[in-house]
């Protein structure tokens, strides 16, 4: 018997779909099919530069810059993905031990320090991208990886990660907001479909 609700608890675990927990998270959210194909891009053309590689000794000179470029920006992406569907790995020993009205501080606190932290990495970030993008002279150019093929992936990938960056802190804001109007005793199922949605 308790086997079976187990296992009925696991299937409805994996049924459950990401739900946003903000506004803004809203309109990131359905981008996460899109980044999961750039996965699939990924392996395909890594198989495919095995197949030239190895197979018929004709390895290319673009696969390896790509597919780490479609990596990075995928990964980046991840970090907001997985903050607007409250997805992140966390540990609740200590979370679950205390009041209702606590963890809603937890959470208040959690999520402005992750807005501080974001901010502050997007500051840093913006210093590599305007170098990605910009001649100290103040000309425009896109900062390549200097290799025979010599995409602008770099100036790409810089601006990306601020923009994500700053995506990320706006997220973690409205969080917070959310986390201050809600009833300390409403349940917040994290990562679930059912709750934790913040109204915001």
């Amino acid at each position: 018997m308790a086997d079976t609700r187990e296992l009925a608890e696991a299937h409805e675990r994996i049924e459950q779909k990401d739900v946003p927990q903000d506004a803004l998270s809203k309109l990131i959210t359905p981008l996460g099919l899109i980044f999961s194909i750039l996965f699939l891009l990924v392996t395909a053309f890594t198989l495919y530069e095995v197949l030239m590689r190895y197979v018929f000794n004709a390895p290319t000179n673009w696969v390896h810059e790509t597919t780490i470029a479609m990596t990075a920006l995928c990964f980046a992406f991840g970090g907001a993905y997985c903050l607007g569907t409250d997805r992140h790995i966390r540990v609740v020993l200590l979370y679950e031990a205390v009041s209702p009205r606590f963890r809603q501080i937890l959470d208040v606190c959690i999520c402005t320090v992750g807005a501080l932290a974001c901010a502050l990495m997007a500051w840093a970030a913006w210093g590599l991208a305007y170098k990605a993008f910009y001649t100290p002279s103040g000309s425009f150019r896109l900062e390549t990886s200097g290799s025979a093929w010599n995409p602008p992936t770099p100036a790409i990938v810089k601006a990306f990660l601020f923009v994500t960056l700053c995506v990320m802190t706006i997220q973690f804001a409205l969080q917070a907001i959310g986390h201050l109007r809600r009833k300390p005793t409403d349940e917040l199922h994290h990562g679930g479909s059912e709750h934790g949605a913040l109204d915001v």
